[in-house]
């Protein structure tokens, strides 16, 4: 069973999976952002405190030293005050050192100097109690000593700043790496994501779009195809349906069509003959009155004849049971004896039919003589139908090139009523009929049907170029043909 992901599941699954993208980068630049602070905060708050405490260890020794000896030689007091504020200094700084926790691990050396300071303060005490004034507080030795393991942990503790600020530096640029890749990848599926529904509502939609147009262009209704399972899926599946329906319809209309005109077309027959018969008097004499109406009903009867004829023709065409016999025909003369035939249907409305040919072009050309004969009379046909009295119709011939081949370019120009831009598409369908003229002229509108399927037979194309109230200008193309 397919599963229906509609187009607004489509959206909140990638609305969805960009938002994973941007609050996961946003979640990962706060945990190196945070990381970032706490070792800026240990270096600032701790290493670089041990280290200032740490120079004032050894200042304070060196001071302590020197009022040392300055009390030893000149037996001032103000040198032991001296030395008291400085022993003081030391224990200060030393204890800050030992609160801000530096060292760690079993051999902690600010440890290991407080137990010296303590033995050694303890020691002088105790001396001083015994009344030996002239023991020194500390020994340079000592002192030196002191010095020296100061210097290493405080070495010690600049190799720690400078590792902390390199990975300080690290977790910076691991930062702005996973920032530039979140922001990096949100653009990316932003980008492909829109893309993607775009395309996955454009192309159903342009398919859409060209299943309509051929139906309204040519009628057909061929199946469109669109490969997805959301709301166009269903809208191409109804689209399909009505094309298949449409299809079936046409087809039991043409049947059925094909059917009647082949089950009329022989009492038809046997009723003009009749009808011939009597106007001709073999039955008997007849008078005037009734000739003029066996004329009119010979007239009439002529007219569904030939609404049959094209019936059965249009059908034939749709079929594809029509053969195109081409043959080598004069353009003169094509041209010519299709308006010579229509010249008293064009003098009764005091019309003019004028030909232009253009030059250079090659008197002969390929194609069938009867049908295109027909698709010239059809088109001459509808220009004197609809131009109005003491008009002037063109027929023109010219030739086109085109990227694939050279073609003949056959145009009938009339001054008539012209076409609506809505309805120019629809021209060429069955029975359509302009809605100006509905009610005006005769017609069932196959005529230019039945000339799109001719045209199309021989290769080219037909068309009209109309501007309302100015006239109309139906062309069809021919390939040209070397044989």
């Amino acid at each position: 069973m397919r599963i229906r992901v509609g187009i607004l599941a489509k959206l909140f699954a990638w609305y969805l999976l960009a938002c994973l993208i941007f609050y996961g980068t946003i979640l990962s630049l706060f945990v190196h952002i945070k990381e970032l602070g706490r070792i800026s905060e240990d270096i600032a708050n701790r290493n670089y405190r041990i280290s200032t405490a740490s120079k004032k260890m050894i200042d304070t020794l060196w001071w302590m030293a020197e009022n040392q000896k300055k009390y030893d030689l000149l037996k001032k007091e103000e040198y032991k005050q001296y030395f008291a504020e400085g022993q003081r200094e030391y224990e200060s700084n030393l204890f800050e050192i030992l609160w801000l926790g530096a060292g760690g691990g079993a051999e902690n050396p600010w440890e290991g100097l407080w137990r010296e300071y303590q033995e050694n303060s303890a020691s002088v005490k105790e001396q001083a109690d015994a009344e030996h004034p002239d023991v020194p507080w500390l020994k340079e030795e000592l002192i030196n000593e002191w010095v020296e393991k100061i210097q290493k942990a405080r070495a010690a503790n600049e190799q720690q700043i400078e590792s902390m600020v390199k990975r300080l530096e690290g977790e910076g640029r691991i930062a702005v790496e996973w920032g530039v890749v979140g922001v990096s990848a949100s653009l990316v599926i932003g980008l492909f994501g829109v893309i993607g529904l775009s395309l996955g509502m454009i192309r159903p939609l342009h398919e859409l779009r060209r299943g309509i147009k051929s139906v309204s262009r040519s009628g057909v209704t061929a199946p469109i195809r669109i490969h997805s399972n959301d709301e166009f899926g269903e809208l191409a599946g109804a689209f399909n349906d009505m094309a298949t329906r449409i299809t079936e319809e046409e087809r039991m209309r043409s049947d059925f069509i094909s059917m009647l005109s082949h089950e009329i077309r022989t009492p038809l027959t046997s009723i003009r003959e009749s009808v011939n018969l009597i106007a001709e008097e073999v039955m008997g004499a007849i008078n005037e009155k009734q000739r003029r109406f066996l004329l009119i009903a010979s007239t009439e009867l002529e007219r569904i004849t030939t609404l049959l004829n094209h019936l059965m023709q249009i059908s034939r065409l749709e079929a594809g049971a029509v053969e195109i016999h081409l043959r080598a025909m004069d353009l003169g003369e094509f041209v010519q004896g299709a308006i010579s035939r229509l010249i008293p249907v064009a003098e009764a409305k005091d019309i003019s039919i004028r030909s232009q040919i253009a030059s250079g072009i090659a008197p002969q050309f390929f194609g069938d003589p009867d049908n295109l004969q027909q698709v010239l009379l059809n088109l001459l046909g509808n220009a004197i139908k609809f131009s109005p009295y003491g008009s002037e119709i063109l027929v023109s011939v010219r030739k086109e090139d085109s990227a694939k081949a050279p073609f003949l370019m056959f145009s009938v120009t009339d001054t008539g009523p012209g076409i609506p831009d809505a309805e120019q598409s629809l021209v060429f369908h069955k029975y359509y009929r302009a809605s100006g003229v509905r009610d005006e002229v005769d017609g069932v509108g196959l005529g230019l049907s039945i000339s799109k399927h001719i045209v199309e037979a021989h290769g080219g194309e037909i068309g009209v170029s109309s501007v309302p109230g100015e006239g109309s200008t139906f062309s069809f193309t021919l390939p040209l043909r070397k044989e």
